[in-house]
């Protein structure tokens, strides 16, 4: 990988022998050999992910790329050619059900809440803000930055937040929610976003420390013996280290007890993973995670910059401490720049990145891409930047500093892919779900649309457990 991370800011990347650009452009993002990337194609299907953006090649890209990586390890770990005899082949509609993962769950038949009462986009006196209240603790802050009572119910709350936007400028109501810790955006017209999008990389990458050679044998799947820790919440990076465990991972996924997760979304993203509770501000809890990860190979954090630093969880930190670990972070709203310790959500920057204004509908009212493509792209791109850092631990035993961001995706999506002409036949999520028991009850889910060279996938070995049920130890 190059050190600098991807510095090709917005080409549409070279089209190696024949390999799709936006495929080809995410593998170079994350230093993967040219050649390999038109080992990746790609089974049509017509109006998957329909928008003015080009949101099903940004999609198939980051699933194609994570197949790649996947296969890439694989074959370093078995000695066999990375993508087989007959390439990989990820079917669009694959893609398309997985990116929906979270609206088509069904639990028990029961269709889980999308979004709260109090998150969507508000008319304010000049325009649009977008809020997220889907936490309890959200939502709390942000009537209370707003000077609303939080009394009442739901529609009488509705009704008062429609009330006190409309009297506000959109400026000023995101900048009064940021300091008190709420949620709110101002919905920005395309090229006048509050934040510098040009240049944001997709992916950034810095090795770290030696620490010898560390070959993974092989194994009947690509991670399968790979200790991943997961400091994530909401979706990007749960789909990240959920899509490790379907590679055969062991994904322990570590909380604090005060902030606990919706049921609903862990039913969703806890597949192939365990779950326990730790307090970081206790000493006890302190060792038990201090071993954890002393024993890992790699910790995906998905806290705002700098909020887990006091732990020793900044990147270098973790490089200097435990040579060979391959350590990501994950953000908002990138790297660099005013916004970057803002708090953020996939709605949130596609409102601030100006896509909510793109996707518009005829009457002026944001529009929304049709899925948490910033969410679960991102997600992809993190399992296969992992992969990938681990293929080259193969040979080096250096870990990797990785850093990607929503924003950087949406910059991508914005500036950095072609459009492909659609084909194929409508596309029907149906034969990409499958149903299993779990704790939580019957789950229909979507399945992994990763795609193994010459034909087949992969599954999770578990459903979802309770949200921090499992006991603090690696299997």
């Amino acid at each position: 990988m190059d050190d600098n991370g991807d510095d090709r800011a917005h080409g549409h990347g070279d089209d190696h022998a024949g390999a799709d650009s936006a495929t080809a452009y995410a593998w170079a993002a994350l230093g993967g050999a040219p050649d390999l990337a038109a080992a990746v194609s790609y089974a049509p299907a017509a109006g998957a992910l329909p928008a003015r953006l080009p949101v099903r090649e940004m999609a198939r890209a980051t699933v194609g790329v994570c197949s790649l990586a996947a296969a890439e390890l694989d074959a370093r770990r078995s000695g066999r050619p990375p993508a087989g005899a007959g390439g990989i082949r990820v079917a669009e509609a694959a893609v398309a059900t997985a990116f929906h993962s979270e609206r088509l769950l069904r639990i028990d038949g029961r269709q889980p809440t999308a979004f709260a009462p109090l998150s969507g986009f508000w008319r304010t006196a000049d325009g649009w803000v977008r809020t997220h209240a889907n936490y309890p603790h959200h939502r709390a802050r942000l009537l209370a930055a707003l000077g609303i009572p939080a009394r009442g119910t739901p529609e009488e709350l509705v009704e008062r937040l429609r009330a006190e936007l409309a009297g506000r400028r959109a400026h000023e109501v995101q900048e009064t929610a940021y300091p008190a810790g709420a949620l709110a955006v101002a919905v920005a017209a395309p090229g006048a976003t509050a934040m510098p999008l040009d240049g944001l990389p997709l992916v950034e990458s810095r090795p770290g420390p030696d620490a010898g050679a560390r070959p993974l044998p092989a194994a009947p799947l690509p991670a399968e013996g790979v200790r991943v820790l997961d400091l994530t919440r909401v979706l990007a990076g749960p789909v990240a280290t959920r899509t490790l465990a379907a590679l055969g991972a062991d994904v322990l996924r570590i909380d604090a007890p005060r902030l606990p997760e919706d049921p609903d979304s862990h039913a969703d993203t806890g597949f192939g993973k365990r779950s326990a509770r730790l307090d970081l501000g206790d000493p006890g809890d302190r060792r038990t995670f201090g071993e954890l990860l002393a024993r890992a190979d790699v910790v995906v954090s998905g806290y705002r910059p700098g909020a887990l630093d006091r732990f020793g969880l900044d990147p270098d930190t973790l490089a200097d401490r435990h040579p060979g670990l391959i350590a990501v972070h994950l953000c908002a709203w990138g790297w660099s720049g005013p916004w970057t310790g803002r708090r953020g959500f996939d709605s949130l920057v596609q409102a601030g990145t100006g896509i909510a204004a793109l996707e518009a509908g005829p009457d002026g009212h944001p529009g929304a891409l049709p899925a948490q493509a910033l969410d679960h792209g991102t997600g992809y791109l993190i399992a296969a930047a992992v992969l990938r850092a681990l293929t080259e631990r193969q040979d080096t035993g250096a870990g990797r500093r990785l850093r990607l961001s929503l924003a950087g995706t949406a910059s991508w999506l914005l500036h950095g892919i072609t459009p492909v002409a659609e084909d194929g036949p409508g596309h029907d999520p149906a034969p990409w779900l499958a149903e299993t028991e779990s704790p939580y009850g019957t789950l229909r889910y979507a399945r992994s649309p990763l795609a193994r060279p010459g034909g087949g996938g992969f599954n999770w070995s578990r459903p979802p457990g309770r949200w921090g049920s499992d006991a603090p130890v690696w299997r």
